[in-house]
């Protein structure tokens, strides 16, 4: 019990400790313009990790915590990293200097570091809830999406305090918006995405050397990715900038979909591979088949209960169904030499867990319960 509560306070003092200082340096009201206009881009950045998220929807305590560490620890550190990197840049190489170094340098290696610190964790010490590449992605996408919130909030109420709503002359809290909630809204996510990849790939591989090179590599091209687009925003001209945002980040982030898009598809051969077997094994029954084996079944499934039998119901088959999944991709793991020694205790538990939930949904969608 002390872990958890500890954890919350240590979020909770980073989130007030980050509120009092951006409001010491741009005021209340820039502080709450600021709050307003981060609040709407993080919503969509939200809600389509947790949309990827569906075969087997990570527990909603640890999305949280994701979101958390890094709104609230990841950007802490950094802001005090990045000011000390700042404040040794001008000593070294002389007064507004120390910005780029902050930029390019400072910014890109500990904020990608710091929050891949929280997939490594959950990669590490909670490995019955890290599958793969996706959930990878969606860990590491709740954190950045966190820590790009907390970010916006600062540079929306910076650019409100200085300019206002901006005009024809000077770009204001609008021209910020546009560029950072608009244009440029996933930014974050996906170079801390490559992360997550990474760690995925390490998660489904039994090479040692790969175990410890793919995050490696995953953290090296997050980090190359934020330099080059801190480096264009801060040294380069527009065009640069534009040149950047168009040939570089446009077609990786398209690389990012369609690679997320086929692990997703994987995802679902899996699922649907590993039925047969739970149909012999009577823990689910024929006619489930067809509705467990897809995104769309399934949806349509936890909807018709909804309707008949309440929201309670509905929620009982959802758990039912992400039960399923986790018991395929277990054995899919055990398969492939990856689930470690841990696994068959794991399956057992999984099992028990896939009977219990479908009990209690067939007895919340008649009525039993």
């Amino acid at each position: 019990m002390l872990l958890p509560v500890a954890g919350l306070v240590l979020l909770a003092g980073c989130g007030l400790t980050l509120l009092a200082l951006s409001t010491a340096r741009v005021g209340l009201l820039a502080e709450l313009v600021g709050v307003g206009a981060a609040l709407l881009p993080v919503g969509p950045v939200v809600a389509a990790f947790l949309w990827v998220d569906r075969w087997e929807p990570e527990p909603a305590r640890l999305l949280w915590l994701a979101f958390g560490w890094g709104a609230c620890v990841a950007a802490i550190t950094a802001l005090l990293i990045n000011n000390t990197a700042e404040a040794v840049g001008d000593l070294l190489l002389g007064k507004g200097n120390g910005d780029k170094i902050s930029a390019i340098v400072s910014a890109p290696l500990f904020e990608e570091g710091l929050k891949g610190a929280f997939v490594l964790g959950i990669f590490l010490f909670l490995r019955d809830e890290f599958d793969g590449v996706v959930d990878g992605i969606v860990y590491a996408g709740l954190v950045a999406a966190g820590f790009a919130f907390t970010e916006n909030i600062y540079y929306f109420g910076r650019a409100f305090a200085e300019y206002g709503f901006g005009d024809s002359q000077s770009p204001g809290v609008l021209a910020a918006f546009i560029l950072r909630g608009v244009l440029s809204p996933f930014t974050h996510p996906l170079f801390t995405a490559m992360i997550g990849i990474g760690i995925g790939v390490a998660a489904r591989t039994r090479s040692p050397q790969v175990r410890i090179l793919a995050p490696v590599a995953g953290y090296l091209a997050a980090a190359l990715l934020h330099a080059l687009w801190n480096g264009s925003a801060t040294l380069g001209t527009a065009n640069t900038f534009l040149t950047v945002y168009f040939l570089v980040m446009v077609p990786v982030f398209g690389v990012a979909v369609y690679f997320l898009h086929w692990h997703r598809k994987r995802e679902q051969r899996i699922v649907a591979d590993a039925l047969p077997a739970m149909v012999d094994a009577n823990w689910i029954v024929v006619s489930e088949v067809d509705l467990l084996g897809s995104l769309k079944g399934r949806r349509q499934w936890r909807k018709q209960v909804r309707a008949h039998a309440g929201a309670e119901a509905a929620q009982a088959v959802g758990e039912y169904q992400a039960a399923v999944s986790e018991l395929a991709f277990l054995w899919h793991s055990m398969a492939g030499g990856t689930a470690g020694p841990a696994g068959p205790a794991r399956e057992a538990r999984l099992v028990t867990l896939v009977r219990g939930t479908r009990r209690r949904a067939v007895e919340l969608a008649r009525g039993d319960a």
